[in-house]
């Protein structure tokens, strides 16, 4: 995962986890700690002199804020900033551990025979 793709994932994850009521205080913690962490990161007296606009945005169009966070991200050189990068891998595991919805799943096929997990790859199958 890129810095970009890891600051990108703890937004969508502190933002969907800000809005439920099961969120702990240590998740909206962390999520408080990265929006800062990126405001500091474009403060007019930062490396670019700008300001975080697509992190201010109200309700848009997912596709569109994405597209305008990673260009503002990479423009910033918040992608390869530590401390941003820390910010976010603390909100993911936080988030992680008080029950936010993950992507992907964990398939346990240790004594399985003949199973193909996932549709991306080519099983074949021979029976003697």
């Amino acid at each position: 995962m890129t810095g970009v793709e890891l600051i990108l994932a703890a937004l969508a994850t502190g933002a969907a986890a800000g809005v439920s009521e099961s969120a702990g205080s240590a998740v909206r913690d962390a999520y408080a700690g990265l929006r800062d962490a990126l405001r500091r990161r474009a403060a007019p007296d930062g490396p670019d002199g700008g300001t975080p606009e697509p992190l201010e945005a109200e309700e848009v169009e997912p596709g569109l804020w994405e597209a305008r966070m990673r260009g503002r991200l990479m423009e910033t050189g918040a992608d390869r900033d530590e401390r941003v990068l820390a910010a976010a891998r603390l909100l993911l595991e936080r988030a992680g551990a008080a029950g936010a919805p993950r992507t992907g799943h964990t398939v346990d096929a240790e004594q399985a025979r003949g199973v193909q997990i996932g549709d991306h790859n080519t099983q074949t199958n021979h029976f003697s």
